[in-house]
């Protein structure tokens, strides 16, 4: 029915004008920000899934870069042990030199005086393998009763780094002394239970560091897999969304037409008074 007090025509007009508007800046919005969540009206449950995946991802990177340190740790650790390897294979030469019935005592004396400073230097090397200012393998560190690695993404996903210590005192070389034929016959069965520890203490580091090594692919394999979850989730579909984008677009304008047209009407009507 034509009217001149209530334009049904405009205010439909508008209300379409409205709703085509909302969804042009909506799909603008998506296509801005790449996402097609970018209010939690979007997709809820979405939203909430994608932030927990997000999470998990920031997360598994800094375990990431645990991993990466505590293999550094291990590395350093491995290094000074096997420098201490070297010294005590070194001291077991001697000592065999000494117990050889051909050296004479002033030649032990020499022998002897070598292999103190050889036990010296492996307290040095204990106690100069250092990370991030913590000595290594003298004891001394927390690393010595053990010390525990994140690297999941949860509180649980953790492995234990465990240093023994490889002092002189530790291995049971501090107080040896081939001056003598008889010192020196006992301390070569000493030497080899000390080559021993090392020997295994160098084992524990590099079963400890291959599981580390094994970690960092697992969490790397885990980061691409969440990152790609997250995307399926999360990340607009460009094509579709432009399609809208153009849509909406071609509507808006038909809306502002017909509300043009519509506030016209008006005076159109009242020419039937004239």
């Amino acid at each position: 029915m034509p009217a001149i007090s209530t334009n049904t025509a405009a205010n439909s007009a508008v209300r379409y004008l409205n709703i085509n508007s909302a969804q042009e800046s909506s799909a603008l919005a998506k296509l801005s920000s790449g996402s097609r969540i970018t209010s939690a009206s979007d997709d809820a449950a979405g939203l909430a899934i994608s932030t927990r995946i997000s999470s998990d991802v920031t997360t598994l990177q800094q375990a990431a870069t645990n991993s990466s340190q505590a293999t550094a740790i291990l590395q350093t650790a491995d290094g000074g042990a096997s420098n201490i390897s070297d010294i005590l294979a070194r001291m077991k030469s001697l000592a065999s030199e000494s117990a050889s019935g051909t050296t004479t005592d002033s030649s032990r004396a020499y022998i002897n005086s070598e292999f103190s400073q050889l036990t010296s230097e492996i307290d040095s090397i204990s106690t100069g393998t250092r990370y991030s200012s913590q000595s290594l393998l003298d004891g001394s560190s927390v690393f010595s009763s053990g010390v525990s690695v994140l690297v999941g993404s949860s509180g649980s996903d953790t492995i234990t780094i465990k240093l023994a210590s490889l002092t002189s005192s530790s291995l049971g070389v501090s107080s040896l002394d081939v001056s003598s034929l008889s010192d020196a016959t006992s301390a070569l069965s000493v030497l080899d239970t000390a080559i021993d520890t090392v020997s295994a203490a160098r084992a524990s580091i590099g079963a400890q560091e291959s599981r580390f090594n094994f970690s960092s692919d697992s969490i790397s394999t885990q980061t691409q897999n969440l990152q790609s979850a997250n995307s399926a989730i999360k990340d607009v579909d460009i094509a579709s969304e432009q399609a809208t984008l153009s849509s909406a677009e071609v509507k808006t304008q038909a809306a502002v037409s017909a509300e043009s047209a519509a506030n016209q009407m008006p005076q159109y009507l009242l020419k039937l008074l004239g």
